[in-house]
């Protein structure tokens, strides 16, 4: 009997026929759960502005080579994971985005047409549903992806390049990655297994057959695979899954209390051993975090005993919770470690919305206003702390059009006098005859000056 060398819970290979190993077992029971979606939208196409001079006109006459602006079908083409037995699959929502049609083609080539249960942009994930008719299809079941560690093995199935499904095999390279792309609650598993275009949605599976995570980026400057994939943790997929499966979109616990990673400089003058953790720098009055008992100067070390190193990991372990569970934080607060417990709850939409299309004779006509709330700036990617009216839309060639004020745009100020909320805004813009107007963009103020 050949002997083995123990390494923790794990083993070396001790013979020749245990290196020979195959994936070939776990491929055929994965496999048939990774689908090809393919998506159809409708693009308008604009005459090119050439063909509109009278020379052209005079060779062509009616029978321009362009014509008119015309319809054309742009297609485009992803993977997916089924995740539940009747039909429900989850892909990236850059996959299906802008979407008039989609198609999921299983492994065994039939295809459906699926339409969208629900998607979260912040995250870049989509959750699709196809009839089955009462058909049971074979789907892969989450793994709990705070278990995995760097070095373990892992295998990526989509369809790179359109060329069919393939499968690569690799190792994690890295967790918690933070800073890829632009999705808002950041943790990404990285690996070495070969991810390409194509494979956006596949399934990043672990050696029992489970499912890791949802490849959805690489690192690349040729436009292929360079062995840095990233893969969204199955725990925020399922948690995905859960909210969209329950009929109300796509809701979220919220923190509601902005931090920033803890620096080497920050770990000085708090007198910590080495940078760790987020230092809350603001929390919102009434929010989880507030009642709780988070403080402004606190800094969050772990949430259930999983360390968090910068504000897009804290917001990644809060999203991974349900509504209405508790979790454990482990905050420090001068010099000493406490312990917290927040109930997991969504943003409010306090104060309500109010949207409003401005009109009459002052600066901001033509421009659509809401009160910003927590809610509203999660649904826009916005600061949930800010406060105000938010600029939604501005109609072309209206006033505010003319002035350059533009969706996103908060109302900070009207004539010296602070903006709460739209009626407030409304109030301020009548009665009078010339207007400076103070309107926040990103991290700049703007501000110009108008007579009626």
């Amino acid at each position: 009997m050949a002997a083995t060398v123990a390494l923790g819970q794990q083993r070396l290979p001790a013979s020749r026929s245990e290196v020979q190993l195959s994936f070939a077992p776990l491929v055929q029971r994965a496999a048939p759960a990774v689908v090809n979606v393919y998506t159809r939208r409708v693009e308008r196409v604009q005459r090119p502005p050439l063909f509109d001079d009278p020379f052209f006109r005079h060779f062509f006459g009616n029978q321009m080579p362009f014509g008119e602006p015309r319809e054309r079908i742009a297609q485009s083409l992803g993977s997916g994971v089924i995740v539940e037995a009747d039909g429900v699959i989850v892909t990236n929502n850059h996959v299906i985005e802008g979407a008039t049609e989609i198609v999921v083609a299983l492994a065994d080539r039939r295809e459906f047409e699926a339409r969208v249960i629900a998607a979260d942009p912040r995250v870049d994930l989509a959750v699709l549903r196809i009839d089955t008719r009462g058909e049971n299809l074979p789907f892969l079941e989450f793994r709990d992806s705070d278990e995995l560690q760097v070095g373990d093995l892992v295998v990526a199935i989509g369809n790179p390049f359109g060329v069919g499904q393939t499968v690569t095999q690799g190792i994690v390279s890295a967790l918690g990655r933070t800073g890829i792309g632009d999705a808002d609650a950041q943790s990404f598993i990285q690996t070495d297994a070969a991810i390409n275009p194509g494979n956006s949605g596949g399934a990043l599976v672990t050696m029992d057959g489970k499912l890791a995570g949802v490849n959805t980026a690489i690192y690349s400057r040729s436009g292929g695979s360079i062995g840095i994939g990233f893969a969204i943790p199955a725990n925020l997929v399922a948690s995905t899954v859960s909210s969209a499966l329950a009929g109300k979109g796509i809701k979220r616990p919220w923190l509601g209390a902005s931090g920033e990673p803890v620096t080497s400089d920050i770990a000085a003058g708090l007198g910590m051993a080495r940078p760790d953790g987020v230092l809350i720098g603001e929390v919102y009055r009434g929010g989880p975090a507030d009642r709780a008992g988070l403080r402004a100067g606190d800094v969050v070390l772990a949430v259930d005993n999983r360390p968090v190193s910068d504000p897009q990991a804290l917001k990644f372990r809060i999203s991974t919770r349900k509504l209405g569970e508790t979790a454990t934080l482990e905050v420090l607060r001068r010099g000493q470690r406490v312990t917290l417990q927040m109930n997991m709850a969504e943003a409010p939409e306090t104060p309500p919305r109010d949207i409003t299309l401005l009109s009459g004779s002052q600066p901001l006509a033509g421009a659509t206003v809401a009160n910003l709330s927590p809610a509203l700036a999660v649904e826009l990617g916005f600061d949930t702390l800010e406060q105000g009216v938010i600029v939604m839309n501005v109609a072309q060639g209206s006033t505010a059009y003319r002035l350059r004020v533009r969706p996103g745009d908060v109302v900070v100020k009207i004539n010296n006098r602070d903006v709460a909320d739209v009626r407030g805004l409304q109030s301020l813009l009548r009665d009078t005859d010339q207007w400076t107007v103070v309107l926040k963009r990103g991290r700049q103020l703007l501000s110009f000056s108008v007579r009626a």
